[in-house]
């Protein structure tokens, strides 16, 4: 899959996959005016969402109309994957540690939740 490239290319993703179906009217209300950008800047950017195939587009009378092709989750989690693949890519264990500190600043909570992942994942892998 390609991910999106860059912010502004997960940001107009991101608001098609929460409009479902989406014009670039309605995408650049969303995303375009916030940031001050034009609307050609925003039907561009789905253009390339388009060539990535992460969202669909037909026309609709006059205009276009985007719907994503993949969902949300799958993006974030493929983001994710190569966030931490890039953080972990030398040594591991110190990148681990860090993790969970920086995860234990944000919230104490967080170390809990991550304890309860491996150990639902370490039980689905190996069994009761």
């Amino acid at each position: 899959m390609h991910l999106p490239g860059g912010d502004l290319e997960y940001a107009v993703l991101f608001s098609v996959c929460d409009l479902s179906v989406a014009s670039v009217r309605d995408v650049h209300r969303r995303v375009g005016k916030v940031r001050g950008l034009a609307y050609t800047t925003i039907a561009k950017v789905l253009d390339r969402l388009c060539v990535k195939e992460l969202v669909t587009r037909e026309r609709k009378g006059a205009a276009f109309v985007y719907c994503p092709k993949v969902d949300r989750k799958v993006v974030e989690l493929e983001r994710a994957r190569l966030s931490l693949s890039k953080l972990l890519s030398t040594d591991i264990r110190p990148a681990m540690a860090t993790l969970v500190e920086a995860m234990e600043s944000l919230d104490s909570t967080l170390i809990d939740e991550l304890e309860k992942a491996v150990a639902a994942r370490r039980e689905k892998r190996h069994g009761p």
